[in-house]
């Protein structure tokens, strides 16, 4: 026999999905921004390293 009314468990399906695309997209946003740093300072060091030739 099926429930009536309301589909169970579908609320925390939605909310625990969202919570995870959120961390996921934070993560995605930390590697981004580290490699940027990366290249920037990758950058530099030929940079200082051509000066000094």
């Amino acid at each position: 026999m099926a429930k009536t009314g309301r589909d169970k468990n579908t609320k925390n399906k939605a909310k625990h999905s969202r919570l995870v695309d959120q961390k996921k997209n934070k993560k995605r946003k930390e590697a981004d921004l580290r490699k940027e740093r990366l290249t920037a300072l990758k950058q530099k060091i030929k940079e200082n390293k051509e000066n000094e030739k």
